[in-house]
């Protein structure tokens, strides 16, 4: 416990446009690795615009490591297909958290991260104050695939007992 810095929620909104890899739809489920942590989502059976809406929560103790999202289509008699990868860093989140904000009104936009070609970005992904927490809303595109993004929000959580950050 006191080699962790925290816990990551990350919320897995939907996906959006994602490639099609059966013979008129898909059933994508998303997982997300972080060192050699792994989590996956639920299978949404026959869409390309799914939505999961799930929680699913890292324990962070190498902010350095960079998360990984790789989606998939769920088959049934053969290996699953990829579907597209994407993978975010948390460092410019972190440093926001560095600044211990505290009495911000909701809402209130602490810092922008832009897209560029050394993130997975599809549009600029803002880390605001909202109800007492940090959150990062993040619209991921996809790569190795003709097309597909991935929309997740980043939540803070810490622990008793941990270092901090």
């Amino acid at each position: 416990m006191e080699h962790l810095m925290g816990l990551l929620r990350i919320r897995v909104y939907k996906g959006v446009n994602l490639a099609i890899r059966d013979v008129v739809s898909s059933d994508p489920y998303v997982v997300i690795r972080m060192g050699k942590q792994k989590l996956k989502t639920r299978v949404v059976n026959k869409s390309v615009n799914p939505e999961w809406n799930e929680e699913l929560t890292l324990s962070i103790a190498d902010p350095t490591l960079p998360i990984k999202l790789l989606v998939y289509d769920h088959d049934t008699f053969s290996l699953d297909d990829k579907m597209g990868d994407a993978e975010f860093e948390i460092g410019p989140f972190l440093e926001a958290l560095k600044m211990r904000l505290s009495g911000l009104p909701s809402g209130t936009i602490i810092t922008k991260v832009h897209p560029s070609r050394q993130n997975c970005l599809s549009e600029e992904s803002t880390i605001t104050w909202t109800d007492g927490k940090l959150v990062q809303n993040l619209c991921l595109r996809l790569r190795n695939v003709e097309s597909g993004e991935i929309e997740l929000q980043l939540e803070w959580i810490d622990i008793p007992g941990s270092r901090g950050i």
